[in-house]
């Protein structure tokens, strides 16, 4: 007899189904060969500080930084009740007393795989010092064919050490981080009774939101100008926009003016006509983080963490594979199995003869795929979905359908008309949906532009010359959609203004590209995206405005205020991400990772404590180098040794060499302690669409203060701008004063 230990109730009754196991206990089903019983998710949850001592009940800064020596172990608590939850500790009394019984030789852990799941079951064994043999079935999904293949090929627990590292190391981290820094945050800047969260996931992922308001606060719109014309030969008629070096969006209304002028009243005539077919290919294989965007921006009433916990119900109910994943492509072992499952699903669709299986690398590419592949369907075909969970569902199923059908076909036209005696052209684009092929799934129609009949050589009459005026538009606010992908890429993604549904196709090149090489760098991973912006909301930091997040004071002052920049550097929470990933590939140990993360807990709260607190109304000061902020930050990541740099200038404080990194101007003092930094981007600096730029240090490092000539205000006049270099002796903080002259 084995006893096998699920991650939820509904997983093991799909086990106890698969192996035709009938009889139901309390907490367990009996079978002949297996006892399957199951946890709660996460049944044992680390000790609060205040557990390990008294003392720690009361925050108090001069008890922190708090490092256990040992991590320990409790029962969960149930958070409404401040006790400890009886359903946790009677399930782990029934995993105690089968895994204990005389007839019982090993233990097979059946949670999900991924580094969570594995401590689910690695937390519960230790605590109850199992010493029978331990295995480990490892499955991508549910269906009973899945399970009775995966239980005969069951691997040794241990041989799940570097996952179980990944999984402890990422939970004990956070613990130092959460309870030391939201502990000491609170005391210092929380004021009366004002938790301030602070959390390696939940503060980049806040600064991405700040960041992105920062920039459409400092936006200034400006204006451009098209000119449009009407051509008319009787019946027909079409318009075009006049177009210079395949420009038409010009700066100076004068000049347009000047054309209109030049050609009111001439012939038009069509000097070329192109037709070009394109194709297109369907989007790749969901990932959660794509599924989720997906959905909540497509339909109303959806948010990451609910279509997370839809599809999690998808899977578990063995309608689709594994969920929390981050690839978009499938191993190359499944193609047999996803031949059967592409049988299945299109039989009686309109477009059955179209769906042909076939292997591809955009579809099967095993290099690409970390630990789970991308979520398809399985054979299962569901029945009564709930409404959400079709639109969920459909989503997945559709996508995995496309792959496999004719792409798409568009014939673009583009006109070319000539004003006569002028080198003027008007430029005129149609475009026709020549075949559906995979845009039948979702019976998607492409927006067409139907031009009339127009060839070479055709001469029509300006019928109307209009010059419009427009706005440039400010950078879009983060939806959900757009910051899953931020995410996902630690940041690095290509900015475009309003949706990446709009992104033109060198754009999304440049997205792809951009994935690629930061593979493995990311902020949190898919399976705790979603409850990091829920906990956004819920902290206060963020607000939902319809679609989009938007950061609230209180999430401005916590960024503004707090001086551990590390945690808000998107490059060092993705090193700590890609680190995590690479315990669980053993290479990297447990023991490094922790050593790292206590010593940066600890040089985080004397920085904080050693910070003068500011109240919670936030000052409009520029603050451009609080004395924590480390200088090696603005000159680190330039991938030239400093030592060739040049130097631009000395510091005021330590009188180190000042040399230009990525994003500002820093002390090679940092080295000894020095923490002088100018940085490129000055917030009352962009209001007036500058930043500084290495000139302009040199003379805030020599003179103190540097002028920017002719600067073009929001008004559009024109004004020289005073930059002064302030230095606050008592914090060592440098400040920029920004005053028009």
């Amino acid at each position: 007899m084995r006893v096998i230990i699920a991650e939820k109730p509904s997983v093991a009754k799909n086990i106890a189904d698969a192996f035709k196991v009938k009889k139901r206990c309390d907490g367990y089903f009996e079978g002949e060969e297996y006892l399957i019983t199951w946890a709660f998710g996460h049944l044992l949850e680390l000790y609060d500080a205040k557990d390990y001592d008294d003392k720690m009940k009361s925050w108090r800064l001069e008890n922190f930084p708090f490092m256990p020596q040992e991590f320990k172990y409790k029962v969960k608590e149930d958070k409404t009740k401040k006790t400890t939850d009886l359903g946790a500790k009677k399930q782990l009394k029934c995993i105690k007393d089968l895994i204990n019984r005389q007839d019982v030789e090993a233990v097979i852990s059946a949670t999900d795989y991924d580094r969570e799941g594995q401590i689910i079951a690695d937390i519960i064994f230790a605590y109850l010092k199992v010493k029978k043999p331990i295995y480990r079935l490892l499955l991508n999904e549910w269906t009973e064919k899945e399970v009775q293949k995966g239980i005969e090929q069951i691997v040794p627990n241990r041989e799940m050490k570097p996952l179980q590292d990944a999984g402890i190391s990422r939970q004990q981290a956070d613990w130092l981080i959460g309870i030391n820094l939201t502990s000491v945050a609170t005391v210092k800047y929380g004021g009366r009774g004002e938790l301030l969260n602070v959390g390696r996931v939940l503060l980049p992922t806040l600064k991405l939101i700040y960041d992105r308001d920062q920039e459409i606060e400092a936006f200034r719109e400006e204006p451009y100008y098209k000119l449009a014309a009407t051509f008319e030969k009787g019946e027909l008629n079409y318009e075009g926009i006049y177009t210079e070096d395949k420009k038409d969006k010009f700066e100076e209304k004068s000049y347009l003016e000047e054309i209109k002028q030049k050609i009111e009243g001439k012939i038009g005539r069509i000097t070329k006509k192109e037709k070009i077919e394109k194709t297109e290919y369907p989007q790749s294989l969901f990932n959660l983080s794509a599924l989720q965007g997906y959905v909540t921006s497509k339909y109303q009433g959806f948010t990451s963490d609910k279509v997370l916990s839809i599809a999690q119900g998808l899977y578990e109910k063995k309608y689709i594979t594994y969920p929390r994943t981050a690839s978009s492509v499938l191993d190359e072992s499944l193609v047999d199995k996803v031949r059967s499952v592409l049988f299945t699903l299109k039989k009686g669709l309109p477009f059955e003869d179209e769906i042909q299986f076939s292997v591809s690398k955009k579809v099967f590419n095993s290099k690409k795929v970390e630990s789970h592949s991308a979520i398809i369907p399985t054979y299962v075909v569901p029945k009564n979905l709930s409404p959400q969970e079709e639109k969920v569902y459909y989503a997945i199923r559709n996508r995995f359908l496309a792959q496999f059908m004719p792409p798409a076909k568009i014939e673009e036209t583009t006109i070319e008309t000539t004003i006569e005696g002028t080198p003027f052209v008007f430029i005129t684009k149609g475009k026709i949906q020549k075949e559906l092929g995979f845009k039948k799934v979702e019976q998607e129609q492409s927006k067409e532009v139907i031009l009339p009949s127009l060839e070479e050589g055709m001469q029509f009459e300006i019928e109307k010359l209009a010059l419009a005026e427009l706005k440039t538009k400010p950078p879009a606010p983060y939806t959900e959609k757009t910051l899953l992908r931020a995410m996902e890429t630690c940041g690095k993604q290509f900015k475009a203004s309003g949706d990446e549904e709009d992104k033109s196709e060198d754009e999304k090149e440049e997205s792809e590209f951009m994935d690629a090489i930061l593979s493995g760098f990311s902020i949190g991973t898919p399976a705790t995206r979603a409850e990091t912006l829920k906990k956004l909301n819920t902290t206060g930091y963020t607000v939902m405005q319809k679609k989009n997040i938007r950061c609230t004071p209180k999430g401005k002052y916590i960024i503004e205020m707090l001086p551990v920049k590390e945690l808000m550097d998107l490059e060092y929470t993705g090193r700590l991400e890609k680190t995590l990933q690479d315990i669980e590939k053993g290479k990297v140990t447990k023991n490094d990772f922790l050593v790292h993360i206590k010593q940066f807990v600890a040089s985080a709260i004397k920085d904080i404590k050693g910070q003068r607190a500011r109240s919670l109304e936030l000052s409009s000061s520029s603050t451009i180098a609080p004395a924590s902020y480390r200088a090696s930050k603005a000159t680190s990541s330039a991938q030239v040794k400093s030592e060739e740099r040049e130097r631009l200038g000395k510091c005021p404080y330590c009188g180190g060499d000042v040399i230009e990194g990525k994003k500002g101007f820093g002390c090679l003092g940092y080295k000894t302690g020095c923490h002088f930094v100018l940085w490129k981007e000055i917030p009352d600096l962009q209001a007036y669409g500058k930043n500084l730029t290495k000139t302009a240090a040199k003379a805030l490092l020599k003179k103190g203060e540097a002028t920017f000539r002719n600067v073009k205000l929001p008004s559009g006049e024109k004004r020289d701008v005073l930059v002064k270099l302030v230095k606050e002796q008592e914090n060592k903080e440098a400040k920029i004063v920004v005053n028009l002259l």
